[in-house]
């Protein structure tokens, strides 16, 4: 019973106007204080209390003195469901000041003959004024609350950023029966103890606090227009704390200012990775693309799905998508099909079917190739070096001399940082791959009109990609752990698949022959930390040897066949060049010119003919120039 009368009250409460609210405040401090004045008698005097005629008025004169003065401290902007352990020092002083206004006029009123107070009344009044006052809001705000702390009982939430985006997000949540607002966190020390659409704006070094005080378990950060490396600092600011972090895109991805609290979405590694991105050259993203007939091979992965994403958008004539996997292409034919405004071609099959390429480029015309088709996880390859390899060699060498032959504008081979010294088969197969690129470009220049323009881009792990070990955390935290990593030192470079895939673009727009791209990759990042930020992040607790009782731990297994502590994009480091984008360079490496190389293929195809893992393995090492300490390098 009484519950709903809490709820009747809070809702009568905050359903009325916010002048109303504040004479209802002025009302009940008018009461209260008047109040004390005549208990600070009762308590001196030890009887129950009954002025006379000059004690009442002098009784009832206490609010009159103590209100205007709380109106000028600002007691009454303050919203009471709000209101925090900061409103205790301006209820101090205002009465302390109200006190001694009301004893000055007592002892005056005695002087003049009329009968006055005792001494310890003004300070007994002070102390009980300041009980009640103070006890009245926290009280209030205890009343307000309940209704909606049972409603939203670990659901409240932090927002991160007083600004536009912030308070639009909190209006939104409101609306909503989800997650309930429950102040705001900025780094503006001007905002810090205003109120804020309702909201009351704290310094981010309160959080602990504000997670015990209001069970708080999601902060939302909301911060779209600072730059990723002020984001990053953010996020790993809050990565100690037993929360959730979600984020707001930046401003760059927000299409319309709309319901923006639709656009919040878990933090993810990119958001740690801090990375600038620089504003892609729309020229170079239109040469190769707009107005031409662009063919996508492995179209339905992440790299090659991504491809025909951008590629769409860019207006092409045609685009033709090549996939091996009946269902993967038909998700991402579905999905363009939605927004994209060009001929599109869903052709499956596989690379190594040249009948079946030189079709695709015969009938299409096609002018642009972009070949990500590729088995890349690196354990799966590792246990069928067969067929990673007929994929990976013999399927790039049958595309790039098709197209060639059927005269391809310009060919774009996807490749991996794992190509260089590689330890694996994986690896391995896409240095041969970039060496079949190599050998057709000494091939084209031997040619009086060179027909095609050939080009590789490598770059490390992009986030979210099949095989990557960040969907891989994220399944394991799912399920409640532990998290596993190969090994406590091995770092990786990462970068999110949209921006990897428009560098690719523009660095095969910039080839003039036979070149290696290197994409900027940033600094590396050390898997076990990722590992533990991804953790907390999710609002966990890392368990381990200093807390045994955390919630998700991580298990070293130990490093995978062909697996690598560090990658590398060169060769040899001194042989990187700069190009006119600052995310991109490339590399100068020999090419493979004359009759060695395809002697070499030869080889590599009987090997595969006769299903030799071993031999093959040797010769695919030997000739990719995997380091001499490993067991591959060693036996070619």
């Amino acid at each position: 019973m009484h519950r709903r009368i809490f709820v009747l009250i809070s809702s009568l409460l905050t359903g009325l106007d916010r002048t109303l609210k504040q004479g209802v405040m002025m009302a009940v401090d008018g009461i209260l204080l008047a109040f004390a004045a005549w208990m600070a008698y009762s308590l001196r005097l030890g009887v129950f209390f009954l002025p006379n005629a000059h004690q009442t008025w002098l009784i009832l004169l206490a609010p009159l003195l103590a209100i205007p003065v709380f109106v000028r401290l600002g007691l009454y902007r303050s919203v009471i469901r709000y209101v925090g352990e900061h409103a205790l020092w301006s209820i101090f002083k205002g009465m302390s000041l109200a006190a001694i206004l009301w004893a000055a006029f007592a002892f005056m009123t005695a002087m003049t003959g009329i009968e006055g107070v005792p001494r310890a009344v003004p300070i007994i009044y002070f102390l009980l004024g300041l009980l009640l006052v103070a006890g009245a809001r926290f009280t209030s705000r205890w009343l307000l609350w309940s209704p909606t702390r049972r409603r939203y009982k670990g659901r409240q939430v932090l927002i991160y950023g007083a600004g536009v985006a912030g308070r639009q997000v909190a209006r939104s949540l409101r609306v909503g029966r989800e997650l309930f607002p429950a102040g705001f966190l900025d780094d503006d020390t001007g905002l810090h103890g205003k109120d804020m659409d309702g909201l009351r704006v704290y310094p981010p070094h309160q959080l602990a606090k504000l997670i015990e005080r209001f069970g708080i378990h999601d902060i939302i950060v909301t911060i779209p227009s600072a730059s990723n490396t002020r984001r990053r600092e953010i996020v790993l600011s809050l990565e100690s704390f037993p929360v959730k972090v979600r984020i707001l895109p930046a401003v760059t991805d927000i299409a319309s200012g709309k319901h923006l609290v639709n656009l919040v979405r878990e933090v993810d590694i990119g958001d740690l990775l801090g990375r600038e991105s620089v504003p892609a050259d729309s020229n170079l993203l239109a040469k190769c693309i707009t107005s031409k007939t662009v063919l996508v091979t492995g179209a339905g992965g992440s790299i090659g799905s991504e491809l025909c994403r951008q590629i769409a958008a860019l207006s092409p004539t045609k685009l033709v998508m090549l996939e091996s996997n009946e269902h993967a292409l038909y998700q991402v034919e579905r999905e363009l099909m939605r927004t994209a405004k060009c001929e599109l071609i869903a052709r499956l099959g596989s690379v190594r079917d040249e009948a079946l390429v030189k079709d695709i480029l015969q009938t299409h015309g096609v002018q642009t190739v972009y070949h990500a088709a590729a088995h890349k996880h690196v354990p799966l390859v590792e246990e069928n070096p067969l067929e990673g390899v007929m994929n990976n060699v013999l399927g790039t060498e049958v595309m790039a001399r098709s197209s060639y032959e059927c005269g391809v504008e310009t060919f774009v081979l996807i490749s991996t940082d794992k190509a260089v010294r590689p330890t694996n088969v994986m690896g391995a197969s896409k240095r041969w791959a970039e060496r079949v690129i190599q050998h057709c470009t000494d091939k084209a220049g031997a040619d009086a009109n060179p027909s095609t323009v050939f080009c590789a881009v490598r770059f490390g792990n992009v986030l979210g990609s099949s095989g990557s070990v960040v969907p891989l955390f994220r399944e394991q935290i799912a399920n409640g752990g532990p998290l596993t990593v190969t090994n406590k030192e091995v770092t990786r470079f990462f970068m999110s698949i949209h921006e990897a895939v428009a560098l690719v673009i523009q660095a095969g727009s910039m080839a003039k022959g036979g070149e290696i791209f290197l994409l900027d990759m940033g600094e590396p990042v050390r898997i076990m930390d990722l590992a533990r930020n991804m953790i907390q992040l999710a609002g966990f607790t890392v368990k381990d040897d200093l807390t045994p009782d955390g919630d998700i731990g991580i298990q070293v297994t130990g490093l995978r066949p062909g697996e690598k502590l560090y990658e590398e994009l060169l060769i040899d480091g001194a042989n990187a060049r700069g190009t006119s984008h600052p995310q991109i360079m490339k590399a100068v490496e020999r090419g493979d010119s004359g009759s060695e190389f395809p002697l070499l293929i030869k080889r590599l195809g009987k090997r595969l003919a006769q299903r030799d893992e071993q031999g093959l393995r040797e010769l695919l090492m030997k000739e990719a120039g995997a380091p001499m300490d490993t067991p591959a390098g060693k036996s070619g």
